[in-house]
């Protein structure tokens, strides 16, 4: 008896950008590859739970079908609607949203997991994340940590015509993003620092927007059609079309173009962050690192997608010339052009997400962001040289005055843990997924690892790692990850060596938190080669927090239980700018 082979994952249809984005009057549709599964109506699967209920209207949407498996392929629904000369049905279809939000949901969590060389968990208790594609009437989304969900509003537009945000690529990307990082490094929400509370908007832009890049078609609409010499063929490009400054002016201005005005409610200021950042590199670094509005979070995140997205660009341009070779004036074939920047844009988005197992777990800044990600992508490529994307990634973040972290190493990277360690008395295996063992490990050497003896400390995570190169290089890593924290009256910062400052108008008996933690790195033998860290007594970063958290007003109110996403998008869609009143 002969068994059918099951196959590892499916395609399903989505809108490719957002319904605004059309090609010859059709919308932009493609599929993409998720993990396979039987998905249950909904869609319902072992990750992703999409319940489709409208609080506004008290509407429950009744879910589609999903047949089971049919000599070895899977079904996908809405594949010939898509394939239709006029395609705007879909729009009308709730089935259709719901699948959207589904793949695309599905599709980041499988992003991450790739990269990572891991299952991924959600920042909550359980394994399953509700996603209502219709959850109510208002220009907002957002990631509930308290409801364990992805919540999707609509509105009326400009044009008077329904807009969902759940149809938008970048949006349902942005908050699944956020949900995933939660679970990685769940105290980046913590009260901290401008850059760190403007780590999670502008990282989730980061890998929203690469996402979308990575899709040849989205690439394919923004390259120039045209030339300004002579007139080519549809499927060749003129060279000149693909300058820096010419990618800039239609890639990335393009694209903010294509996000419209109707969207900018639920994006926030992101379409117009877009087209500010291909700006930025018009002001100084002391500009950039010293104006007022870019101690603002969401000002501040923009660097981060500037110098990202920057980098992209610079990356895709070598690769282009290296088409060129033997032929500079030439036209070249647009396909294999689109297919260079689909291909630079996913090979970024991995270096984006491996960098965060590379990232200390509190009081995070963009250099520690920048020498996580020069460190993460040299252990999965030593050799660079090719297309120099690590060499690139520096200049681009060094434009916006962000140097990396790491000040010893010539290449920006986190120095090897070098330190005298007791390994005798650790089981190997246990170290690989066991938190009491790691915690043995560390105390054990708490002195070398320079941790605070007095303070409160736990191992919050150690999760074993396979990752794939580019080439086909394999890495085994276990990454493990701690957290220090002690309260005490402000007039005891004095007693840190050295002191950590105090706000000047704060009273000496006010109650603070100081936080501290690292990222320990194991090799395939269970040695440690890198522990990325700041430590609870660094006053250089310390002082600085508590003045900025002081100035916020965080002393006068309690923070909120929830993420705050919610809230912060809503103060983003309507144009708030006191962040005074925000939760991190």
């Amino acid at each position: 008896m002969s068994t059918v082979a099951r196959p590892r994952t499916r395609r399903l249809t989505i809108i490719a950008q957002d319904p605004s984005v059309r090609v010859d009057g059709r919308i932009l549709t493609t599929e993409v590859e998720v993990p396979a599964e039987e998905i249950a109506p909904g869609p319902r699967g072992y990750r992703v739970k999409v319940i489709d209920y409208d609080t506004s209207s008290g509407v429950l949407y009744q879910p589609a079908a999903y047949p089971p498996l049919q000599n070895g392929a899977y079904m996908d629904p809405f594949k010939e609607d898509a394939a239709l000369p006029d395609n705007s049905g879909l729009l009308d279809d709730p089935r259709f949203h719901q699948q959207n939000v589904y793949a695309i949901v599905m599709k980041t969590l499988a992003r991450f997991e790739f990269a990572l060389g891991r299952r991924v968990s959600w920042g909550f208790r359980g394994h399953q994340i509700h996603v209502a594609p219709h959850a109510f009437a208002d220009a907002n989304a957002f990631y509930s940590k308290r409801d364990q969900a992805l919540v999707f509003g609509y509105f009326r537009g400009l044009s008077n015509e329904l807009v969902f945000s759940c149809l938008s690529h970048d949006v349902v990307a942005h908050e699944t993003t956020h949900a995933i990082v939660d679970g990685l490094r769940n105290r980046f929400t913590d009260p901290s620092s401008p850059e760190q509370a403007g780590f999670h908007e502008g990282f989730a832009d980061v890998v929203a927007l690469l996402s979308v890049f990575s899709l040849p078609a989205i690439v394919s609409t923004l390259l120039p059609q045209g030339t300004r010499k002579t007139k080519l063929p549809p499927f060749l490009i003129d060279p000149d079309d693909l300058e820096v400054k010419a990618l800039q002016e239609s890639v990335l201005l393009g694209l903010a173009d294509q996000m419209g005005a109707e969207m900018l409610g639920v994006r926030g200021d992101r379409a117009d962050a877009l087209r500010r950042s291909v700006t930025l590199s018009t002001l100084t670094k002391r500009q950039v690192q010293t104006l007022p509005e870019f101690q603002e979070p969401h000002r501040r995140g923009e660097l981060l997608v500037a110098a990202m997205l920057n980098a992209f660009l610079q990356v895709w341009h070598a690769r282009i010339e290296a088409m060129k070779r033997g032929r500079p004036d030439a036209p070249l074939d647009r396909d294999l052009v689109v297919e260079q920047g689909a291909d630079a844009a996913d090979r970024l988005l991995t270096m984006a997400i491996r960098a965060l197992d590379y990232t200390p777990p509190t009081d995070l800044q963009f250099s520690d962001y920048l020498s996580a990600l020069l460190t993460a992508d040299k252990e999965v490529v030593p050799d660079d040289n090719k297309y120099h994307y690590r060499n690139i990634m520096r200049r681009s973040f060094a434009n916006y005055g962000i140097e990396p972290a790491s000040i010893n190493s010539s290449d920006g990277t986190w120095e090897p843990c070098n330190a005298d360690l007791t390994y005798e008395r650790s089981h190997f295996e246990s170290m690989m997924r066991e938190p009491d063992e790691v915690f043995r490990f560390i105390w054990e050497n708490r002195g070398e690892l320079q941790l605070h003896e007095q303070a409160y400390t736990k191992v919050i995570s150690v999760r074993p790692c396979l990752r794939t190169g580019p080439d086909g290089f394999v890495l085994r890593e276990t990454v493990a990850e701690y957290i220090q924290m002690i309260t005490l009256q402000a007039q005891e910062l004095q007693y840190f060596d050295p002191p950590v400052g105090k706000p000047s108008a704060m009273s000496p008996d006010q109650e603070v938190t100081i936080y501290g933690g690292g990222a320990l790195i194991f090799d395939e033998y269970g040695r440690l080669k890198y522990h990325v860290f700041n430590r609870l007594s660094n006053a250089t970063r310390q002082t600085p927090r508590l003045k900025y958290l002081w100035q916020c007003g965080y002393f006068d109110t309690a923070a909120a239980a929830d993420g705050g996403f919610s809230q912060l998008h809503l103060d983003r869609a309507l144009n708030k700018r006191n962040h005074t009143r925000e939760t991190f």
